[in-house]
């Protein structure tokens, strides 16, 4: 059985980093290779093919969070952010909560929800006429996509709503579409596309928008787990975290920047194995609203034995089959890495990565705070800023917290005394 949980991962050099990885993962030399590659693994004629106009290539940090476990299965968990503290923070948070077999989690089925924006019509009437005709309108609909029929998937239901707008009452049709392992927005939209004529014959309306959304309320995720309060700090830091929940559940700006730290962990993955990370934080957001005010997208509590119990549930639409995840050379290489096998698996592990940096986060803002770990490595960037060559940087880094100073200028200053 393979084990994440690796001792002193990050004192570990790099070709020594990537032998743990390529072991636990099963990776070739050519994977290797890809990972290595300065340029990100993607060329610029690849680049100029999947967008508009490029000029060259970004790259991004690549890192590894150790110690998850999840349902009871062990994870290296690739992540690609800029931002210091993250990745170290979800590897230990997951570490804590291996004392109580990790994080649980789980995952609807992949519905992927299309709508078609009708006008002009009397909306109950056509309503009633949409009802009647269903079979037709998905018969339709999955001769769009031979692939999602031959595996019992596709178009599923049909509902409609209407809403009332300035121009007037609109009638909204929801085709509710069973995409399997793909992210499934191309097939949505055009199955959207391929029914609106039949519809507007239906009801003798106008079809306006023909569209996939993006917030995915059929493809709800849940992450689960037990801190125990020695790990945390004790109780009375336990008793701080429910506080500083409290603090986010009921308040909207802390509340935007406790749901940020949880999505620092979910887009990292998300970034890393070729996800549509606009899509998922759009939806993300929505859901932190539904109740009309937006909250924090986490729960934390304490059980009866006084350990700090965390959940997260949110919308997320990923998948393991199609999109970027199939065209970009790193973003195969990890998502092999995770290894998951389903699109569901995948939307267990980013959102148990979410809570494992949400607890961090917020146990470290109700303990000593959250600048005593991120400014040791802001101050590593801001001596790499400064000119410091990598002999120099733990230098000027420890005299920096030395005279409590941590500016690009005091960095300069002592590059200039070495």
């Amino acid at each position: 059985m393979r084990d994440s949980s690796i001792s002193k991962f990050f004192e570990k050099t790099l070709k020594e980093r990537l032998g743990v990885v390529a072991d636990f993962s099963q990776l070739s030399q050519d994977e290797l290779k890809i990972i290595e590659d300065a340029t990100g693994g993607i060329s610029f004629e690849k680049a100029d093919n999947m967008i508009e106009n490029a000029i060259g290539t970004f790259s991004l940090p690549l890192g590894i969070a150790t110690n998850f476990r999840i349902n009871g299965k062990d994870y290296l968990i690739p992540m690609v952010i800029e931002e210091p503290s993250v990745i170290a923070a979800s590897s230990k948070a997951a570490k804590t909560a291996r004392i109580h077999d990790g994080f649980k989690a789980e995952a609807d089925e992949s519905y992927s929800i299309g709508q078609i924006q009708i006008l002009n019509v009397d909306a109950n009437s056509a309503i009633k006429e949409i009802q009647n005709s269903t079979s037709e309108i998905l018969e339709l609909a999955n001769s769009k996509s031979n692939t999602l029929s031959k595996m019992n998937k596709g178009a599923k239901e049909i509902s409609c709503k209407e809403i009332d707008t300035p121009s007037g009452t609109m009638l909204i049709v929801e085709l509710l579409i069973d995409v399997g392992d793909a992210m499934g927005a191309n097939v949505t939209n055009t199955m959207c596309e391929a029914v609106s004529p039949l519809i507007e014959k239906i009801t003798g309306g106008r079809a306006l928008l023909r569209i996939l959304s993006n917030y995915s309320t059929r493809r709800m995720v849940k992450a689960k787990a037990i801190f125990e309060k020695e790990s945390v700090g004790g109780e009375d830091v336990v008793d701080n975290i429910v506080l500083a929940f409290e603090f986010a559940d009921n308040d909207v700006y802390r509340a935007v920047t406790h749901n940020k730290g949880i999505m620092n962990g979910i887009i990292s993955v998300a970034n890393a194995v070729g996800q549509d990370s606009r899509a998922i934080e759009a939806a993300a957001n929505a859901y932190a609203a539904i109740s009309g005010k937006y909250r924090s997208l986490s729960k934390w509590s304490k059980d009866e034995d006084g350990n700090l119990v965390g959940l997260l549930e949110i919308p997320l639409s990923v998948g393991i089959v199609g999109g970027i995840a199939n065209v970009h050379p790193v973003a195969k290489v990890c998502a092999k890495i995770l290894n998951v096998k389903s699109a569901q698996e995948l939307a267990c592990v980013m959102t148990a990565t979410g809570l494992a940096q949400n607890y961090s986060a917020i146990r470290a803002l109700s303990t000593e705070g959250i600048q005593k770990g991120h400014m040791r490595l802001h101050a590593r960037n801001l001596a790499a800023a400064a000119g410091a060559t990598p002999a120099q940087i733990d230098e000027i880094v420890e005299k920096m917290i030395q005279v409590k100073s941590i500016s690009l200028d005091k960095a300069k200053e002592l590059l200039q005394q070495i």
